[in-house]
């Protein structure tokens, strides 16, 4: 196996683990944000992460334990997150720690697009296309939404453990 082919199979894993973490991530933020103009924008990344994931999975027929490490990695990560460092720091530095998640997942399928390119591999240089010509858009947005933070400082300071209690508690 060459080191083109190795580093396609590590971009895969990373980019199953990225898109499990943007899925599972952006909808607990979501959930955590409420009705704010910046939940929309992370469930509309999830939706995206969803729809995508069937279309990379079959791309992906021949890597399926990697696919699942991958996916393993993601849920781990995504655990950790929720169940420790959720719960510590404040609403506005965990939504952003969410969009740094999904531009790591970003950055991920351009070069993994590069590598297929570079193997001649145009499934998956399609599939990486679609993605990105979708998911920046969506970022975008959600980068935007993020002005409101700055009109909402009390709910961007609370913590995830006080986000997470019902008012009057």
């Amino acid at each position: 196996m060459s080191d083109l082919h190795k580093l396609r199979t590590k971009l895969c894993r990373e980019l199953a683990q990225s898109e499990q973490s943007a899925r599972t991530h952006c909808l607990r933020e979501a959930r955590r944000l409420g009705k704010a103009p910046p939940a929309s924008a992370l469930r509309t990344i999830a939706d995206h992460a969803a729809l995508m994931r069937p279309r990379f999975e079959a791309l992906m027929r021949d890597q399926p334990a990697g696919l699942r490490l991958g996916r393993w990695v993601g849920k781990l990560f995504s655990a950790l997150r929720h169940g420790l460092f959720d719960r510590v720091i404040d609403t506005e530095r965990s939504f952003r720690g969410t969009l740094l998640g999904l531009h790591h997942g970003i950055d991920t399928a351009r070069l993994l697009r590069e590598v297929a390119r570079r193997l001649d591999d145009a499934y998956l240089v399609a599939f990486c296309d679609e993605l990105l010509a979708r998911r920046l858009p969506l970022m975008a947005r959600a980068e935007a939404s993020m002005v409101w933070f700055a009109d909402q400082p009390r709910r961007a300071l609370q913590s995830g453990l006080r986000a997470a209690l019902p008012t009057g508690s």
